[in-house]
């Protein structure tokens, strides 16, 4: 028998599926042939869309804080819809990324598409899992581009965190239908009634709205999908009008060339159609169409109101820009709105270890912005670090997950520079109006600081920050604040225990390690979010490093002038620690301008010249000291401080262990 098996095998035969057709576990009665969760999309049976009119559509997403459960959420909905099979390794299984599973975290929206049959109509359900983390807005923003509802989930022990106060907003200002979910009933110490009370309070929607759920256990969740038919609208597209399609997202695959998401505002689209990119002007015909489940699943075509994928032969990354819109050849529309670009909030300078990976560290960045759009990239070079580039990021968390991910996707190993903000500076003097074209500039290195005497005023970015606390850590946070140069803008009790505090910072003084600090502080239950509040007048200064009284231009920084002594005497003392001992003295100095503020001296090597002496006259030892102590001059004129590579790269390099 094992003999005719392999025999079978090999000739190509086809053995038994260990899961008959008819078995009520491998797909439920109501979906269409190709139901259930397809494994791969070569040579399976296409869908037929046609089945779902507009009127069954409804397209939503997922939005909640950090770690409130919204991942867990959307698996519960694959399991009940019959997407995936119902297994206990089902976790986080739309967070494909490697660095989504070690973190725990959502980085990526993610899509998936469900039938649900409600009342005896199948119901066509475009679900978008969002991430959590205020870096990740951006990726929130365009997936609620895609959705006519929410649902928003609130932790029933944690309750309001400031990231659901922002993501409420977003889908609010949107105008999208809201459906509140109290997750985590059956903790011990869920309080869902506490919680109600807070959502009552602050978004002024009836407590007999929100559904109570545990999404690990499954309690509930089926009344959540009823919700989302009875209250999301269906979209309000038509599939006689003329194709328009938005694309909300692309992947880079080696083998087919960019996968680009859809979402169809108007019309159809089937293989073989030829189509243009309002963007770009070009032509391409379509191989592929389909939709995620949350695996590609071929279909014959896309009608409007559906989300889905489509393959068109785009080989190069830059052709599928994110906010595109796709039309049919000679049927021009109009494009659509497209979404807002990220305005990045944290820059830092990225260079590749070694200078021969220059090109395939280009390739890889190419390929990760076209998945990650938020990123800005401009060319940059280092007298010490060679050739690199400038990211724009959207905030620490987001720069980290990037780096991972260039090391995880495409093994490129880079060294990664400090983060900084981009400053601004209004010009008085007429000759600089007159070489920039303006009066006021952007400034994202210390190397383009203008010198004082031609500005009329500096300008530094400022966001609005929203803490949410229990009270008894309030004293502590607030000193925390002030000691960030913060101003207080409101302070609400949102129930008997937790307090929300706005306050308006400066953005370089929480860029790097204001979260961390705020989480020892309150003992990990204070939460953070903030939004852009634009720039502010700020007495900012640049501040040198000196070598033996020459400037090092790679370590010059912008910094306010309260905070200059504290930093300046930190970056002297770490240059003492990794600058290698020369055979002279080496001074390390911190200068604003021509004033030195802190100061570190390397001590040289020395030979011990009066070993020789062995008693006899004092005056034959002070000679000998005398003639070392000129020869260490004279060396100290002509000799050149060489900063090492690696000592640049571990005085650059972001502190890790802060």
């Amino acid at each position: 028998m094992a003999l005719a098996g392999r025999a079978a095998l090999r000739w190509g035969a086809r053995l038994p599926s260990p899961c008959p057709a008819a078995a009520p576990l491998c797909r439920p009665a109501w979906l269409p042939a190709a139901g259930g969760r397809p494994y791969s999309s070569r040579g399976q049976e296409k869908l037929d869309m046609a089945a779902y009119p507009v009127e069954s559509i409804r397209n939503f997403s997922i939005i909640a804080h950090v770690d409130h459960g919204k991942s867990t959420l959307a698996d519960r909905l694959l399991e009940i819809t019959g997407t995936i099979s119902k297994t206990d390794r089902n976790k986080q299984v739309l967070d494909k990324l490697q660095v989504e599973r070690e973190r725990g975290i959502t980085v990526k929206a993610q899509s998936a598409s469900l039938f649900y049959n409600h009342e005896g109509i199948n119901y066509l359900l475009n679900l978008i899992d969002t991430p959590g983390h205020v870096d990740f807005s951006y990726e929130v923003s365009r997936s609620l581009s895609a959705c006519q509802g929410v649902i928003l989930v609130v932790d029933a022990n944690e309750g309001i965190q400031a990231q659901t106060v922002a993501n409420f907003y977003l889908a609010f200002e949107a105008q999208l239908s809201i459906i509140p979910v109290i997750n985590k009933i059956d903790l011990k110490n869920a309080d869902p009634e506490r919680v109600e009370k807070q959502i009552e309070k602050l978004f002024d929607i009836p407590t007999d709205e929100c559904i109570r759920i545990s999404a690990k256990q499954g309690t509930n969740v089926e009344k959540v999908l009823q919700k989302v038919i009875e209250k999301i609208p269906p979209p309000q597209c038509n599939t006689a009008e003329p194709l328009k399609a938005l694309v909300f997202d692309s992947t880079f695959d080696h083998y087919r060339g960019v996968i680009a998401n859809i979402a169809l505002f108007g019309g159809e689209i089937a293989k073989g159609q030829k189509i243009v990119s309002a963007h770009t002007k070009k032509r391409y015909e379509v191989n592929e169409v389909g939709i995620l489940t949350p695996d590609e699943q071929p279909t014959h075509k896309l009608y409007a109101g559906q989300v889905g994928y489509l393959i068109a032969g785009m080989k190069e990354v830059t052709e599928a820009q994110i906010g595109d819109t796709l039309f049919l050849y000679k049927q021009r529309v109009e494009p659509l709105p497209g979404f807002k670009t990220a305005k990045p909030m944290v820059f830092a300078g990225m260079y590749p270890i070694d200078q021969t990976e220059y090109n395939n560290l280009k390739s890889a960045l190419e390929r990760l912005t076209l998945n990650d759009s938020s990123v800005t990239v401009h060319r940059d070079s280092s007298l010490a670090l060679g050739a690199g580039w400038r990211l724009g990021f959207l905030g620490l968390l987001h720069m980290e997950v990037f780096n991972q991910r260039l090391e995880q996707e495409y093994n490129m190993s880079v060294i990664l520079t400090a983060p900084t903000v981009p400053y601004k500076a209004v010009l008085s003097s007429a000759k600089l109006i007159k070489e920039y074209g303006k009066d006021q500039i952007t400034i994202i290195s210390p190397a383009q600081f203008p010198d004082k005497l031609s500005v009329s005023e500096y300008l530094e970015p400022t966001v609005l920050g929203t803490i949410v606390t229990p009270h008894e850590y309030i004293g502590k946070i607030i000193t925390l604040c002030q000691d960030r140069r913060a101003v207080q803008k409101d302070m609400l009790y949102i129930d008997e225990n937790r307090v929300m505090l706005k306050y308006l910072f400066p953005l370089n003084e929480i860029v790097v390690d204001f979260y961390d600090a705020l989480k020892s502080l309150s003992s990990g239950y204070a939460s953070f979010d903030y939004e852009d509040a634009g720039y502010q007048s700020a007495d900012l200064i640049k501040m040198d490093i000196l070598l033996n009284g020459n400037p090092v231009e790679e370590l010059a920084t912008i910094i306010h002038n309260d905070k200059a002594y504290a930093a300046g005497k930190l970056l002297c003392e770490r240059l003492k620690e990794t600058i290698p001992r020369q055979l002279f003295e080496i001074a390390i100095q911190a200068a604003i301008g021509k004033k030195i503020i802190a100061r570190e001296t390397l001590k040289p090597y020395r030979k011990n010249v009066v070993a020789k002496c062995y008693g006899g006259d004092i005056t034959r030892r002070m000679k000998l000291l005398r003639k070392q102590a000129e020869g260490k001059r004279l060396m100290r004129k002509i000799g050149n401080v060489e900063v090492p590579r690696d000592a640049f790269i571990r005085v650059l390099k972001r502190e890790t262990d802060k």
